[in-house]
């Protein structure tokens, strides 16, 4: 059965997120470019512009996609917990963001680049959709910490999803970074996504174990 025009839509868009986001583990942000991305298409590099006028706005919908699997990650552990302690809860938590390791390297390292190039109208959507992650986030809290006040659940947005900003570049360094350390004689500590979102996690919930 032939796809609809939307269905063929959709599909052609996943696939060039596909391609951006494969591309991206292997190269840098700025080295990618239309071309690129349009090489490891089925399509031709100009029929992308049918779909994303910038080559940030296809990292954009990438950074949404990558939010969305979040978000049902985080449902997920609604569903199937009746209750959860902090330290239970701390390692939930840390398990869905060490799969999302290219929204936390999107977050960190392109977030501004996606965003000042991108039409509103993308920009928007995926803005509802990181709302979406406060959300999910808040309902956890609010199942599994019922004694947290709306004040307490505001100040845990406000440190945690601050801190997502950070964790990547954090655990993740290049051999020119861990060289430099060295040669400055920097005591580094290496800490994986999981790691450091389990211990960050447990202490912003100490108060409520």
């Amino acid at each position: 059965m032939p796809k609809s025009s939307e269905e063929l839509t959709n599909a052609r868009k996943e696939e060039i997120i596909n391609a951006c986001a494969s591309l991206y583990k292997t190269m840098g942000f700025k080295e990618i470019t239309i071309r690129d991305i349009g090489a490891k298409t089925s399509f031709t590099r100009t029929s992308i512009y049918n779909y994303f006028q910038t080559k940030e706005e296809i990292f954009l919908a990438l950074l949404q996609r990558e939010h969305e699997a979040w978000i049902q990650d985080l449902e997920t552990i609604i569903q199937n917990y009746e209750s959860l302690s902090a330290a239970k809860f701390a390692k939930e938590l840390a398990n869905t963001l060490e799969r999302r390791e290219c929204m936390l390297k999107l977050m960190s390292m392109n977030l501004y680049d996606m965003e000042g190039n991108s039409r509103i109208e993308n920009l928007v959507a995926f803005k509802k959709v990181y709302a979406n992650a406060l959300r999910s986030i808040t309902r956890c809290l609010e199942k599994f910490f019922p004694q947290m006040t709306v004040k307490d659940i505001q100040e845990f947005l406000y440190a945690f999803f601050p801190f997502l900003f950070g964790v990547y570049p954090y655990t993740t360094a290049t051999s020119k970074q861990k060289e430099a350390m060295e040669l400055a004689h920097v005591n580094y500590t290496h800490y994986s996504i999981y790691e450091i979102t389990e211990s960050f996690t447990k202490k912003l919930l100490q108060a409520f174990q």
